[in-house]
C-alpha cells in the first residue's frame, strides 16, 4: 500500500534473539514447559483458595486475582513467542503487534496495583489488626482487584488509539521477540512526541507511585514486626507477608533495573532483561507463595493426602 510516495507497513519481523535454528528448537522446549508450568503453578493456587475454606481470606482473594492476572499476562506473549520458535519468518501483522503491546502493558499495569493492595492488607492486617475485618470487607476487596483492572485496561487505551492512528513505512524489523511499545513507535513516520511523553508520564508514574506506597507500607509492617516481644510472634507475623515481600523484590527488582538504567533500550542485555519479568518471573511467582506460605503449604498437602487416600480407597474397594 502507498501513500505520499511512501510504502506503508503492514506487518513487522520480530528480529528476536541471533541463534542458530536448532538452539531456537531447545528454546521452544524449554519456554514450552516454562509456559505450562507457570499455568499449572497459578492454577493450583486458584483450586486450593477456591476448595479450602481455610483461605477464604482476603489475602487469598487478592493472591487469587493475581494469579489470573499471571496467566492472562504469559498468555498474551508466550505463544506467540513459541510460535516464533518454529519458524524462520517471525512477522506479526501491525494490529496484531499494537494489540499485544496494549495488553502486555495493560497487564504490567494490573500487576502494579494489586501488589499495591496486596501490601496494603498485608499492612492492615498486622499494623492495624483490631480494625482489619471492618476495613477489608468482601466488597471492599472486590472494588479494590475491579479498580485495578479498571483503571489498567482505560489508563492504556488512550496509547491503544493513538497507536490506532500511526503509520508506519521504511523498515519493519522491531529488535525484539515480542511488541514493546519504543521499537514500535521508533517505526513510525508519525509524529509519535505526544504518546511517547504520554508513555513515559504513565509509566512512571504507576510504577514509582506503586513502588512508594508498597514500600511505604512494608516499612511500617516491619518496624512494627521488630516491637513484637516474642519471638515465635515475630516470625508467625514475618510468615504472613513474606511470599508477597519476596514477590515484590524479585518483580521491582528487574523493572527497576530494565528502566531506570541509562542506554538500556534496544540492545540484547535489554532482551535477556526483558525474558525474565515476561517468562521467568511469572513462573517463579506460584512456587513463591506456595513455597514460602504455611497456609498454602497445608492446603497443598491436604488436597494431595486426601487424594491419594481417595485413590487407595478405590483400589481396595
Amino acid at each position: 500500500m502507498k501513500k505520499d510516495n511512501r510504502t506503508l507497513v503492514s506487518k513487522f519481523i520480530l528480529l528476536g534473539f541471533p541463534i542458530g535454528q536448532k538452539i531456537q528448537y531447545l528454546l521452544f522446549g524449554i519456554f514450552l514447559l516454562v509456559y505450562l508450568l507457570t499455568l499449572g503453578g497459578n492454577m493450583v493456587i486458584i483450586k486450593l483458595v477456591k476448595t479450602n475454606s481455610r483461605l477464604h481470606t482476603p489475602m487469598y482473594f487478592f493472591l487469587v486475582n493475581f494469579s489470573i492476572m499471571e496467566i492472562w499476562y504469559v498468555s498474551s506473549l508466550v505463544p506467540k513467542i513459541l510460535q516464533d520458535f518454529l519458524v524462520s519468518s517471525k512477522s506479526i501483522s501491525v494490529p496484531g503487534c499494537i494489540a499485544q503491546c496494549y495488553f502486555f502493558f495493560v497487564m504490567g499495569s494490573t500487576e502494579n496495583f494489586l501488589l499495591v493492595v496486596m501490601s496494603y492488607d498485608r499492612y492492615l492486617a498486622i499494623c492495624n489488626p483490631l480494625h482489619y475485618t471492618t476495613i477489608m470487607t468482601p466488597q471492599f476487596c472486590s472494588f479494590l482487584v475491579a479498580s485495578c483492572w479498571v483503571v489498567s485496561l482505560l489508563g492504556t487505551l488512550l496509547p491503544l488509539i493513538f497507536g490506532c492512528g500511526l503509520e508506519f513505512c521504511g523498515s519493519n524489523e522491531i529488535d525484539h521477540f515480542f511488541c514493546d511499545i519504543f521499537p514500535l513507535l521508533k517505526l513510525s513516520c508519525t509524529d509519535t512526541t505526544l504518546i511517547k511523553i504520554y508513555f513515559f508520564i504513565a509509566v512512571c508514574t504507576v510504577m514509582f507511585s506503586c513502588f512508594i506506597f508498597t514500600l511505604v507500607s512494608y516499612s511500617n509492617i516491619i518496624f512494627t514486626v521488630l516491637k513484637i516481644p516474642s519471638t515465635l510472634g515475630r516470625k508467625k507475623a514475618f510468615s504472613t507477608c513474606g511470599s508477597h515481600l519476596t514477590v515484590v523484590l524479585v518483580y521491582y527488582g528487574i523493572v527497576i533495573f530494565m528502566y531506570v538504567r541509562p542506554n538500556s533500550r534496544d540492545s540484547e542485555l535489554d532482551k535477556v532483561v526483558s525474558m525474565f519479568y515476561v517468562v521467568i518471573t511469572p513462573l517463579l511467582n506460584p512456587f513463591i507463595y506456595t513455597l514460602r506460605n504455611n497456609e498454602v503449604k497445608g492446603a497443598l498437602w491436604k488436597a494431595l493426602s486426601s487424594k491419594v487416600v481417595f485413590k487407595g480407597e478405590k483400589l481396595f474397594s
